[in-house]
C-alpha cells in the first residue's frame, strides 16, 4: 500500500500545478486576485480572455490525463506488479490517482491551498479512465449552460450526470463510486455558486443563453 500512497501523493502533487497560476506568473497576474477570486478557467476566461483561458484549460486537462495515465505505471512497482501482488486492482490505483490530481487542482500546496474547482482536471482524469462517460457530461454542461446561461450550475450537473451515466454503462462499483465522488466535490467546490444562485446573485453569461441567440 506505501507504493499507492505515493502515486497518489505524486498526482496530488502533479494537479497542484495550477495552469491559471503558472500561466498568470508569465503574464504577471494572479486571477485569484480578480472576478470571482477563483483560479479555474472560469475566471481565466472572464479576465483574462480567451486565449489564456483555452491555455489554462489545456493545463488543467493534461494534468489530469499525466496523473491517470502516466503515474499508475510508474516505476519499479508500477499498477501492474500491484496487481500481481493482488494487493490492488489496476483500475482502483488509476482511480486513485485521477481523484488526488482532481483534489490537488483545487488545493494546490504550491498555491496556498487555493486553487480552482476541478472540473477541467476530472476530465483529464475521465479521458483516461473513461472516455464514453464525458459524453453525458459534455451534453449536460452544454445543455444546462445554454439554457440558464449559468456556469457553475452546469459544471454541478455535468457531475451529478457522471452517476446514472456510470450505471447505465454497467461499470464497475470502483468507477461508480469514483463518479460519485466527483459529484458530490464538484458540488461542494461550486457550493459558494449554488448559494449565489439561491439568492439570486449569480453571475449569469447572457451572450450564451439560447433565449438570446437570435436578439439583435
Amino acid at each position: 500500500m506505501m507504493a499507492l500512497a505515493f502515486k497518489t501523493l505524486l498526482a496530488y502533487l502533479i494537479g497542484s500545478l495550477s495552469g491559471s497560476l503558472l500561466l498568470g506568473r508569465i503574464k504577471k497576474v494572479d486571477i485569484r486576485t480578480l472576478g470571482s477570486g477563483n483560479a479555474g478557467g472560469t475566471n481565466a476566461f472572464r479576465t483574462q480572455g480567451l486565449v489564456f483561458a483555452l491555455g489554462v484549460a489545456t493545463l488543467d486537462i493534461g494534468k489530469g490525463v499525466l496523473a491517470s495515465g502516466w503515474i499508475p505505471a510508474l516505476g519499479p512497482v508500477g499498477a501492474a506488479s500491484l496487481v500481481s501482488m493482488g494487493q490492488i486492482s489496476m483500475e482502483q490505483v488509476t482511480l486513485a490517482c485521477g481523484f488526488a490530481a482532481v483534489l490537488g487542482h483545487c488545493y494546490p500546496v504550491y498555491h496556498g491551498f487555493r486553487g480552482g474547482k476541478g472540473a477541467a482536471t476530472a476530465v483529464g482524469a475521465l479521458i483516461v479512465i473513461e472516455p464514453y462517460l464525458l459524453i453525458p457530461m459534455l451534453v449536460t454542461w452544454l445543455l444546462t449552460l445554454v439554457l440558464s446561461g449559468y456556469v457553475g450550475l452546469a459544471t454541478v450537473l455535468a457531475g451529478f450526470s457522471l452517476v446514472p451515466a456510470a450505471i447505465y454503462l454497467g461499470n464497475p462499483n470502483d468507477l461508480l463510486i469514483f463518479c460519485v465522488a466527483i459529484a458530490a466535490f464538484m458540488a461542494f467546490t461550486h457550493r459558494n455558486n449554488l448559494q449565489r444562485l439561491a439568492a439570486g446573485t449569480e453571475y449569469r453569461f447572457e451572450r450564451i443563453r439560447i433565449v438570446n441567440w437570435f436578439r439583435r
